[in-house]
């Protein structure tokens, strides 16, 4: 099905047409449209464009507004002030372009694909082998996720990568450990998985690094089996094997109760690119961009410089022969643009990492990795805080083990559908329990700025009122009632009904879905999607309040109010399932 031109932009093509009319040299001129309280919509445009061409603003406002065509979209337009004009849109243009976003048979409410869609590779949601996921890892696998669900349905190509942790100098330092305190291990191990294990794979894992950290004997011998690992020394292989292995099997359960589906091949964690990292450090010695200081492989940059004043290099290689990570990023840079043939590179990355990123990305630029046809993007995350405004920890000042949070969310939202349950089963309060509490959870964050640090406040969360996903669910779940009510009375549009002004507003707002999901997805703004679909359950509420849709005056207004309430909750669905959030039919 052809896209469906949103009544913003047919009001847009109106006043521009009418423009180019008035003032020839003004053809392009931009009317600067803009939703308004005093009508529909107020542009802007004319008084910069009076001030360029020395024109009365008002008395060119007229003239523009002589050359606009009223009637089929455009119902009425009055200049206002100094030169404003403010714009009334037809009610039956209104319906009209929800009737047809409705009918589209893909369920994409009009949102055309993009006409040129590339390929995008997406790093999200990083864990680390044989530690537990913490509330430090949400927000990359939230955000990223919906990124890449948004860029899907826009047509891009979208490949997920997760470079997940597993490899270094930690796995050198757990295997010695296990091998010199075998009785240590969990002899359950083989009857254990999922969370048990790795908590059981955690504890061992800080044990090793207390060790590591107070014993210079056992520095050294743990540094010896990195060399192993490195060199493929079969047991210690196996081992570290083993570890991703149990790992993998925790961060699918854990992205599991998330509602977030991971596909093992999606998984290209450090030890993905081992074979490359040589190479990679050959190709920027021999090319200049990287040079040797005293021993180490290393790249200057002129504006980066630390507090003494003195340049701080980006690390490739180190002094020893070992590789840093600037050289796995690198080398993951090179796969992604040659091999998976990628035009733009994100990375879902904490903003604490932001120096890092610069430095590899401008590393990557000279090389010529990076060019005009390939772009490469940090999307930098705030800290999730408590709410006393500091970093979220638990009472004992630990880091709170994303589980264990998740588990309380679901817990609480539990609570509160169990208390607004009328007709529901235990299972069926366990599994909205669950909808609801790890959407309450996504939605804090996404409703939030990505770069912005936001406050973790379960209470608030779970709430029915205010800018939450439980009200956002709370108003699909009611306009799923109404529907059923309505028993063999169906939706339908009648263009030829007079609206009321909730009608409008709401009728208006769900016509700018797909030019929203646009622009969110353009943006790598999830926030953007979240603030449209606030808005909408807020202007559903009010037309509830206002406007009888059963018992309406006639039957025909009762199928268009119907058509409302269906357009308005699918529109709630497809946006909240592009959040990564579940709509549950009853609440």
């Amino acid at each position: 099905m052809a896209s469906v031109t949103s009544l913003t932009a047919s009001v847009h093509q109106h006043l521009a047409s009418a423009l180019s009319a008035t003032l020839p040299e003004a053809a392009g001129a931009d009317p600067l449209l803009r939703r308004s309280d005093r009508a529909d919509f107020q542009a802007n445009g004319i008084l910069a464009l009076a001030k360029r061409t020395k024109a009365n603003p008002r008395e060119l406002a007229t003239q523009v507004v002589s050359q606009v065509t009223t009637g089929d979209v455009i119902e009425d337009i009055e200049v206002s002030g100094p030169g404003f004009l403010n714009i009334t849109v037809a009610d039956r243009a209104i319906t009209g372009n929800l009737a047809a976003r409705a009918a589209d048979p893909e369920g994409r409410l009009g949102l055309p694909y993009a006409e040129h869609p590339g390929t995008t590779v997406i790093d999200y949601a990083q864990p680390n082998v044989a530690k537990e996921m913490h509330v430090g890892h949400l927000r990359s696998a939230v955000i990223g996720d919906s990124v890449a669900q948004l860029l899907e349905f826009t047509g891009e190509n979208v490949v997920r990568r997760h470079h997940i942790g597993d490899w270094g100098t930690q796995f050198g330092m757990l295997i010695q450990y296990l091998d010199e305190h075998p009785h240590e291990l969990d002899h359950r191990a083989a009857e254990i998985s999922g969370e048990e294990a790795m908590s059981n794979l955690d504890r061992l894992y800080k044990a090793a690094r207390r060790l590591f950290d107070s014993d210079e004997e056992f520095k050294t011998r743990a540094r010896r089996r990195v060399v192993d690992l490195q060199a493929g020394e079969p047991h210690t292989l196996a081992m570290w094997q083993k570890f991703v292995d149990e790992s993998k099997i925790y961060f699918f359960s854990v992205f599991e109760k998330l509602d977030m589906e991971i596909q093992d091949p999606d998984i290209v964690g450090e030890s993905g690119y081992n074979d490359m990292l040589t190479e990679t450090c050959r190709l920027l010695e021999e090319s200049g961009v990287a040079v040797r200081s005293e021993g180490a492989l290393c790249v200057f940059f002129d504006d980066i410089k630390g507090a003494d004043g003195q340049p701080v290099p980006l690390i490739v290689q180190k002094s020893d022969g070992g590789f840093g990570y600037a050289a796995t990023d690198l080398s993951a840079i090179r796969d992604r643009v040659f091999n998976l043939k990628a035009d733009t590179l994100l990375y879902v990355v904490d903003a604490r990492q932001a120096l890092h990123f610069r430095m590899v990305f401008e590393t990557a630029r000279r090389a010529g990795w990076l060019n005009d046809g390939v772009k490469a993007l940090h999307l930098a995350f705030g800290t999730v805080l408590g709410k006393d405004g500091k970093p979220f920890k638990t009472r004992e000042g630990e880091t709170v083990k994303l589980v264990d949070l998740l588990d309380e969310a679901i817990d609480r939202a539990s609570a509160v559908v169990r208390e607004k349950a009328q007709d529901l089963s235990e299972e069926e309060i366990a599994e909205r329990g669950a909808q609801v509490g790890i959407g309450a959870v996504k939605y804090a964050d996404l409703s939030t700025s990505a770069n912005r640090d936001y406050k973790f406040d379960l209470d608030q969360m779970v709430s029915l009122n205010g800018d939450t996903s439980v009200y956002l669910q709370y108003a699909y779940a009611r306009i799923q009632s109404i529907l059923r009510k309505a028993g063999e009375v169906r939706p339908a549009a009648h263009t030829e009904l007079e609206l009321t002004e909730a009608e409008r507003a709401l009728g208006l707002h769900a016509d700018a879905f797909a030019e929203t999901v646009a622009e969110a997805a353009a943006e790598y703004a999830p926030h953007k999607l979240a603030a449209y679909l606030y808005q909408l359950a807020s202007l559903y509420t009010t037309f509830y309040d206002k406007c009888p849709v059963l018992k309406a005056e006639t039957p025909e207004q009762v199928q268009n109010r119907l058509f409302l309430c269906d357009v308005t909750a699918r529109t709630l669905h497809q946006g909240m399932a592009l959040l990564g959030i579940r709509t549950p039919e009853r609440l």
